[in-house]
Order: C-alpha cells, then sequence, then structure tokens
C-alpha cells in the first residue's frame, strides 16, 4: 500500500499577506477577520496572541503587531506555487486547503522518506517559504498530524498508525463541538475514543473515521488534482513593431484566442496581466482588474493603455516582440452572468478603466457601506474592479450608532461648531448622556451664521478605546435649524463639531 505524506505550511494567511506586501518574515503579524485574529506568525504568539483574540487585545499585547487583512483569494492564489513546485517533484498531489496538501509517499524515488522529504522541503524553501513541515504515514489523517508534530524543514515519519493516534489528545479533531462533547465525556485521548463501541453519529463523521483508523479498518487514498489549464496566450512578431495602434491591431486574434478558450471552460477572467517584451526582456507589464469579466476589446483596450504610457515614460525604447496575455484570476461564468435588468454600460466601464489606467490602479474606487457607528465609519472604498475583503458586518449592534435615516453629506473633516442655551451660555455634555443646558441657538461651522434651534435629538453617547487614558468619548446630536435644514453634530473634549448634513 502507498504511504502519505503531508506537505503543511503553518500559518498560511500570515506568510502569504506578508509575502503580498514585501514585509519581513520575522515580524509579528496577525490576520483578522471581523476584528479578530484569523491566523498568527511565531513572532505574535511569543507575545500571548492567539486565534479568536479581539483585535484592540492583540494591539494591547504587542503595540507594533503588523494588522493584515484576511483574503482567502489571496492565500489560495499564493499556495498556487507551492502546488506548481510539489507536482514537479511527484505529480498526483491533493490541495487540502491554502497552506496543507497531501500526495503519494515519493520516498522509494529518493532513497526513503526523510531524504523525499527534504527534496520536497527544499523546493519549497526556494519559494521563500522558510516554515514548511512534512509528516509521513500510512493514512491521511495519521499524516496530516505527523506534520503537526515536525520541527521546521523537517519530516517525521510514522511508521505506525495506531499507537501514534491513540497517544494524541481529543483536540487533534478539527470538529470542535465533538471535541467539547468527548471531554465532558471524560474522554481525554484518542485512543479512549477508540476503545469505546463503534460510533457513527453521535460525535460526527470525523470521529467515526478517525476511530475505524485507529482499528485499522479505515484508508483514505490521494486524489491528485487536475492540473489547471495552460491559459496564457501570447503573440509574436516577425518582425518586431513599433507602433501602440500596430501591435494592437495585431493582437486581436490572439486576445479573441484567449477568451474562446476560457469560454470552452465555462470560465471568465476578472484579473488579468500583460505583458509586454522588448530586446529579449519584460518591457512593461501590468495587472489589469475588471468589474465583470474581460472580453477581447477590453483586453485590447488595456493592451493599448499600457503601451501608451510605457512609451509616454520612456521605458519601452525597442520595438516590441511578444504580447502576452496571463489570467490572474478566473472564475465560473456563472458568477458575472448579466441579471434580468441589466448591469453597468459596457461604455461606462471602459471609460473607468481607461481612466483607472491613466491616473493609477487606487486612483478610481468604488463606494462600500459596511458597520459603524459614526457615518465616515460606515464608508468604505476599493479600487474600481477589486472586491471588497474584511468589511465590517452591518448586522452586529453598534451602541451609540445614529437612527437612521443616514445623513446625505458626510464632511470629510468635521468642522468646528458652537451650541449656547438660551443665557448665551456654551452648552456642555457632562458624563455620557447629562446636558447642562438645552440648546437655543448654534452655528453648525465657519461658513454659516448662528441660526435658532427648530428641534434637536440626542444624545447618542459612544465611549470608544476604552484602554486609553483618557478613553475616547463622544456625544452625537441630530439638531434642526429655523431655516429646515438638518445637521449632525458631535461633542467632545469640551468642543462642538459638524459631521455630516441631511437633505
Amino acid at each position: 500500500m502507498s504511504r502519505t505524506m503531508v506537505v503543511w505550511c503553518p500559518d498560511w494567511p500570515v506568510a502569504a499577506a506578508l509575502q503580498e506586501q514585501d514585509m519581513p518574515r520575522h515580524l509579528p503579524a496577525a490576520v483578522f477577520a471581523a476584528n479578530r485574529v484569523q491566523a498568527c506568525n511565531t513572532s505574535a504568539r511569543d507575545y500571548g496572541i492567539r486565534r479568536q483574540m479581539r483585535r484592540r487585545d492583540a494591539q494591547s499585547r504587542c503595540p507594533e503587531l503588523a494588522v493584515l487583512t484576511a483574503n482567502p483569494d489571496r492565500d489560495t492564489r499564493a499556495f498556487e506555487g507551492v502546488l506548481s513546485a510539489l507536482e514537479a517533484l511527484r505529480p498526483g498531489v491533493m490541495p487540502l486547503r491554502p497552506g496543507l496538501a497531501a500526495l503519494r509517499s515519493p520516498g522509494r524515488f529518493y532513497g526513503g522518506e526523510p531524504e523525499a522529504g527534504a527534496v520536497l522541503a527544499e523546493r519549497v524553501v526556494d519559494l521563500g517559504v522558510w516554515d514548511v513541515r512534512i509528516g509521513v504515514a500510512d493514512e491521511l489523517f495519521t499524516a496530516e498530524q505527523a506534520a503537526r508534530r515536525a520541527s521546521t524543514q523537517q519530516t517525521f515519519v510514522v511508521e505506525e498508525s495506531t499507537p501514534f493516534l491513540r497517544q494524541l489528545p481529543v483536540e487533534a479533531l478539527e470538529d470542535q463541538s465533538a471535541v467539547s462533547l468527548l471531554q465532558r465525556l471524560g474522554l481525554q485521548t484518542l485512543g479512549e475514543l477508540a476503545d469505546l463501541p463503534e460510533v457513527r453519529t453521535r460525535f460526527g463523521s470525523q470521529a467515526a473515521w478517525v476511530q475505524r483508523v485507529i482499528r485499522g479498518h479505515g484508508t483514505r487514498p490521494v486524489s491528485g488534482r487536475t492540473p489547471p489549464p495552460d491559459l496564457v496566450t501570447e503573440v509574436r512578431f516577425e518582425p518586431p513593431l513599433e507602433s501602440a495602434e500596430t501591435v494592437c491591431f495585431s493582437a486581436k486574434e490572439a486576445a479573441e484566442r484567449f477568451v474562446t478558450q476560457l469560454g470552452m471552460r465555462q470560465l471568465v477572467c476578472t484579473e488579468l496581466l500583460i505583458q509586454v517584451e522588448a530586446d529579449g526582456v519584460i518591457a512593461s507589464e501590468r495587472v489589469w482588474l475588471h468589474p465583470r469579466w474581460f472580453a477581447s476589446t477590453d483586453m485590447i483596450d488595456r493592451l493599448h493603455w499600457q503601451l501608451v504610457g510605457t512609451l509616454r515614460a520612456g521605458d519601452l525604447r525597442s520595438a516590441v516582440e511578444v504580447v502576452r496575455f496571463v489570467p490572474q484570476a478566473v472564475v465560473d461564468e456563472s458568477v458575472h452572468a448579466d441579471g434580468l435588468w441589466g448591469g453597468t454600460d459596457a461604455r461606462v466601464e471602459r471609460g473607468i478603466a481607461r481612466v483607472q489606467g491613466m491616473l493609477g490602479h487606487e486612483s478610481v474606487v468604488t463606494p462600500m457601506l459596511q458597520g459603524g457607528r459614526a457615518p465616515a465609519e460606515r464608508q468604505h472604498t476599493v479600487p474600481w474592479g477589486e472586491r471588497a475583503v474584511d468589511l465590517r458586518s452591518r448586522e452586529l449592534p453598534w451602541p451609540g450608532s445614529i437612527p437612521p435615516p443616514a445623513p446625505a453629506r458626510v464632511l470629510p473633516t468635521p468642522a468646528p461648531a458652537a451650541v449656547v442655551d438660551a443665557a448665551q451660555r456654551p452648552v456642555v455634555v457632562r458624563g455620557r448622556d447629562q446636558m447642562s443646558s438645552p440648546p437655543a441657538r448654534f452655528k453648525p461651522g465657519p461658513w454659516e451664521d448662528w441660526q435658532m434651534v427648530s428641534a434637536w435629538a440626542g444624545p447618542w453617547a459612544v465611549a470608544e478605546q476604552w484602554w486609553d487614558a483618557p478613553a475616547r468619548g463622544l456625544a452625537r446630536f441630530q439638531v434642526v435649524g429655523a431655516d429646515g435644514r438638518a445637521f449632525l453634530m458631535a461633542y467632545a473634549g469640551g468642543d462642538w463639531f459638524t459631521e455630516a448634513l441631511y437633505d
């Protein structure tokens, strides 16, 4: 029976994020989702940071902690290089999740399983992934547990699965509800689970499977993935071309072939890398994003804008020899199918993309709505064509948030304001919700005159960052003037200011 080898790269979301941002891997870092730690590296754990810890608690333990955003697409894309490197040594790799993969052990090709593990570890380290651990056993679950007990760049070989698994704690199971139930029953090791009568559904499918493995009846063959099709399309020019218009005209057929190949597999491309070679080197390359998917005309437009920008900058000083279209992200075409009521006009999309090509990727953004207390906190922007990640949930309770309707105009910087009572004394908010006197007149900003208060509501008190000394607290009010206009005003630290305006 063939043996199973598992390659594990610990803390992969952190490693992928640090690699993407070109940050040193030794920095304490953590990936956050919904303001909770999703993954952290060894340097962060040395400060006591753990998974599911709140962001403020993590930063209080390590102020220099690198805060990274969760992005499953990035993790998968970054791990693709590791999978390709493993497939070059042993075809039939089975990806389990980003950072974890299994394959049939190639021990007999390299003179032994430790030697084979060393070769695979060396190949992964060459990719810049320093922390890689390998486990080998008769079965997939056992090999994964062996990898988790290996040292960095080392191989842990399990000769017999049963004695190895019997000593493991029940926490080795991924099903946390099953772990909790087993612990409440007084079971501490997988060996005690194996001694129970046969279980099927009470403790979950994984517990039943592990019980069979320990008894010697379970096996799970490694099913290798189907390598992704080679969708890279390029066109070579003989002789090389100097004009951007000529290059684009000659590349139309390659762009149509690229879209046709994707269509035959029921895929569309949402992220495209365009490379331009001259004198045998890559003279220009750029990743383009599309809010829906790239058609052949969209690809030629991006190529033309890239060539014009490169020529204008003086980076392209010789004739173009090769144009290459490389898909960076492809999805099923049903994801971007047109709705019954249509979508954004194609001409508008092309115009926006052209402006983005002229001004830069970060210069054209799309507004998104997320959770928050203040109107400015509920706003979030992402570059045009990208998907938003790590948005704060709008469903969570936000104590101190203002009631609807939302203001129509949010000031980028709160404007200094003033509020007085009937005796012309400044209105002061004491504590969290105690006003010195009702407001009578107010001045919403330097550009406005004083006017009478016809109605007001509040305060909505907010106490944020209570761990600071002193804590940051403020109270918000809705104030309607005599002319019928309404303002969202706030009092903090003895000062009034205007945050937003209502229609």
